[in-house]
């Protein structure tokens, strides 16, 4: 308890800088910054990294809905870093995006239109392209948005304050235009093997503690945040070789399911249309909380959803249920 309350204060800290435009608040000090860019640089000679370029997965999901003329295609859009690009798999149905395509068009019973835009290598300063591109053609506009983002913005030591305001700014961008925002909020850094201490632990408090931040500016903007850092960390701690990918660094195909997963409760709620009601169940460790403590709770707690109840914010872990596998895609169907 003592971690999350400082961990909510800290990121309490830097959600108010980047509201102010301050340049950032400090996480660590300058002999720890050192030692671990040192371990960076030990490191990135056995992580590998990947060049592949991501499958694409662009096209249209649910063709058994086809038939429906009582309500268009749901639009689905994907924004980011390499993981919202599903980069480390090969083929475009082990995608994130596309496995949450087929999950929103089987809970829905609609077709749905899909169109990711999220460039590997990414930080957060690509965000206001990347939501140029989205919105490009007011007449597609999404229904809804999904946007994973944060590892590189740790990595390459974006200060959180700026990290935080460019996606809470894209995050109202989108909320603007009418579409529902879900962010992934930054992954567990601290699980990228082979990692060791102390760059483990470096890693997992700046990840942690942005994931937090990200969640405070991505309610406060109107979006909702399903936290990816502690749902992955100990599955990929416990079975590195089935969830990471070749590289290393990327999750695999049964690790983007795994991330899937955790989200697509979150997207169908954001258009009512997941069997559950919004509100607490005491009985599972959900609640109204002080937005900052969900925030820091969430970071903690993998697969958390977090959205705004304003002047609180309502703590949910909703029922996971198994992803259809997703069929091909028609590229032709979706415009931009």
């Amino acid at each position: 308890m003592p971690m999350t309350m400082s961990r909510a204060r800290v990121a309490r800290r830097i959600a108010t800088a980047a509201a102010f435009g301050g340049g950032g608040v400090g996480l660590l000090g300058v002999a720890a910054v050192g030692v671990l860019l040192t371990e960076v640089r030990l490191a990135r000679r056995t992580v590998g990294g990947s060049s592949d370029i991501p499958p694409c997965a662009d096209g249209r999901y649910g063709a058994a809905f086809g038939h429906r003329t009582d309500r268009p295609p749901l639009r689905l859009g994907f924004l980011g870093d390499s993981t919202a690009a599903g980069q480390g798999v090969h083929r475009p149905s082990q995608t994130p995006g596309a496995l949450l395509a087929s999950g929103l068009a089987a809970l829905s019973e609609l077709p749905v239109d899909f169109r990711n835009v999220a460039l590997p290598g990414a930080q957060s300063d690509d965000l206001e392209r990347q939501v140029e591109l989205m919105l490009a053609d007011d007449t597609a506009t999404p229904d809804v948005c999904v946007i994973m983002i944060g590892a590189n913005d740790v990595t390459h030591r974006m200060a959180p304050a700026q990290s935080v305001r460019l996606l809470s700014e894209a995050v109202r961008r989108l909320r603007a235009a009418g579409c529902e925002v879900i962010v992934g909020t930054c992954p567990d850094l601290g699980t990228i093997e082979p990692v060791y201490q102390p760059l483990r632990w470096v890693a997992r408090r700046l990840s942690r503690q942005l994931a937090a931040a990200q969640t405070i500016g991505v309610i406060e903007s109107g979006g909702r945040t399903v936290s990816l850092g502690d749902l992955l960390g100990p599955e990929f701690e416990a079975r590195p070789r089935e969830l990471f990918g070749p590289d290393n660094y990327h999750p695999s195909a049964e690790g983007y399911a795994t991330a899937a997963m955790a989200v697509l409760p979150t997207l169908c709620a954001s258009l009512g249309l997941w069997p559950e009601e919004e509100r607490p169940e005491p009985a599972r460790g959900e609640g109204l909380l002080p937005v900052e403590q969900a925030a820091a709770e969430a970071a903690s707690e993998g697969g958390t959803e977090v959205t705004s109840r304003a002047p609180w914010a309502l703590l949910k872990h909703r029922r996971r249920r198994q992803l259809p596998e997703p069929e091909p895609t028609d590229p032709s169907s979706v415009t931009g």
